[in-house]
């Protein structure tokens, strides 16, 4: 992109991320407008998600799931370029928590490792646990090409302490010490590539997941979290999120444990509120190998005789 048209358009959202919250979701619903009802962006991507996931509803079910996610959608976009600029209060008072969990992890000076799915506005959550958790807070992040971009996003991500470590330095970073306990959060539901993923059933789909998660894991020897995200149906960009334990001794679990308690979590997850979730994504562009290796299949428990 040319640079001087990236400088206008950088201007652009930082003025945007300075409007009021009731003009962001005015600009949210006129874009959501524009993007699926004039443009209809991946709207057959987006129903074709939603039929193989739920084949037991009907037509009409479908629809207002992808009607209400259209909305989901642009929320996020402008609730995200709006975290330039808001106040560590106002984000504060945008999302319910109940802290105890990681507090415990704290005080006992426990590195975490906190996987999670695009529910909600996941960008958000991140910048919320900077500026709330006693945690030092590391994010995983994919890397845009357009690097003035990916400093503008990096910088808003990192505004309350953040620390961004790009993809292909995660394995790296994860051991590299610290000078207090630090959660290592990695989203994990993208479509990864099938000769290398871990496979499973999930929403009714062979589905194929990136094995990071479970590698890092093993090698920080930390306690596993899954984050899950609620949204407030009432009260738009405001949210709950919550953890639950996966396991606090990852290099004992069977090969792929700790991945498929994920994708068990983040689909009860996603029958909760299935607008929540980021339908547009084209999640299972793969399809499952006719034969898969060992290390790609879930390692059967071993009983005790």
């Amino acid at each position: 992109m040319n640079k001087v048209l990236t400088r206008i358009l950088i201007k652009i959202l930082t003025s945007i991320s300075k409007l009021s919250w009731k003009n962001i979701y005015r600009l949210s619903d006129f874009f959501r407008f524009l993007i699926f009802d004039l443009v209809g962006y991946r709207k057959a991507v987006i129903l074709t998600n939603l039929r193989n996931s739920f084949p037991d509803q009907k037509e009409q079910s479908i629809q207002h799931i992808a009607h209400k996610f259209y909305r989901n959608f642009t929320d996020i976009i402008f609730e995200t370029i709006k975290l330039n600029s808001i106040s560590r209060s106002d984000l504060l008072n945008r999302i319910e928590f109940d802290s105890t969990l990681l507090d415990y992890y704290y005080a006992c000076k426990r590195n975490l490792v906190v996987v999670a799915g695009h529910l909600g506005n996941w960008e958000m959550l991140n910048l919320f646990a900077s500026a709330r958790l006693s945690h030092h807070i590391v994010v995983v992040y994919h890397e845009l090409e357009n690097t003035t971009f990916d400093q503008w996003f990096k910088n808003v991500r990192s505004r309350f302490g953040s620390e961004m470590v790009p993809m292909q330095e995660a394995f790296a970073k994860a051991i590299q010490p610290r000078e207090k306990p630090y959660i290592f959060i990695l989203i994990n539901d993208q479509s990864a590539a099938p000769e290398k993923a871990y496979w499973s059933r999930f929403l009714n789909q062979d589905t194929g997941v990136f094995r990071g998660v479970e590698l890092i894991a093993r090698r920080m020897n930390a306690p596993v979290l899954y984050m899950g995200v609620l949204k407030n149906e009432l009260k738009r960009g405001f949210y709950k999120f919550y953890f639950d334990l996966i396991t606090e001794t990852p290099k004992q679990e069977p090969n792929n444990q700790i991945l498929e308690t994920q994708l068990n979590l983040l689909e009860r997850d996603i029958r909760i509120q299935p607008d929540n979730w980021l339908w547009s994504h084209k999640r299972w562009k793969h399809r499952r190998p006719a034969t898969l290796h060992p290390f790609q299949l879930l390692e059967e428990t071993k009983k005790c005789e």
